[in-house]
């Protein structure tokens, strides 16, 4: 191949390119934007998932609570007694408060831990829902791109508050 021949191949791959971007110009695009955040906040399926979770994790929490509460008067009744205590007494009841105190954290590791599973597992099973609430808006309305978690976005592509209705009229999945 020539150098003309090379030249006028690269013009014309240019003069088609522009073509074809200019033909994508003249089509306007249809974007729409989703506050994930807002969704997980405000949705009825997300508020009954944190009243459920609330409900079941609140009894448990307490009894950690109270449990925090009797160690910390022990603890002060001992400091109070000590020094009226045999030695011997003493370092039995400081052993048994060291053994309390790491049973009650314990406890509150797997507390939280379990805690945590059951929020990811919740917070899953709503943003999976939304999801298919979002591909149906998506398909139902030939948007070209919807996108969440973006930095800025214009009241005008916010489609937010149509997610939000439309997860709430949906049946809950089970």
């Amino acid at each position: 191949m020539t150098k003309k021949t090379m030249k006028s191949w690269a013009m014309l791959a240019c003069v088609s390119l522009l073509a074809a971007a200019g033909a994508a110009q003249a089509q306007e695009l249809k974007i729409g934007y989703v506050n994930s955040e807002r969704v997980l906040r405000e949705a009825t399926p997300a508020k009954a998932a944190l009243a459920r979770m609330e409900s079941d994790f609140s009894k448990r929490d307490k009894d950690l609570n109270d449990q925090a509460s009797k160690l910390k008067a022990t603890a002060d009744k001992l400091e109070k007694d000590a020094p009226a205590l045999p030695e011997s007494e003493r370092n039995r009841r400081q052993r048994d408060l060291v053994e309390q105190d790491r049973d009650l954290q314990r406890k509150r590791r797997e507390f939280q831990e379990d805690l945590n599973q059951r929020r990811n597992e919740e917070t899953a099973g709503i943003v999976e829902r939304a999801n298919k609430v979002i591909k149906g808006i998506f398909e139902g309305e030939k948007y070209d791109l919807i996108l969440q978690d973006v930095v800025f976005a214009s009241g005008r592509v916010d489609i937010t508050e149509k997610v939000i209705k439309a997860l709430n009229a949906a049946p809950a999945a089970k």
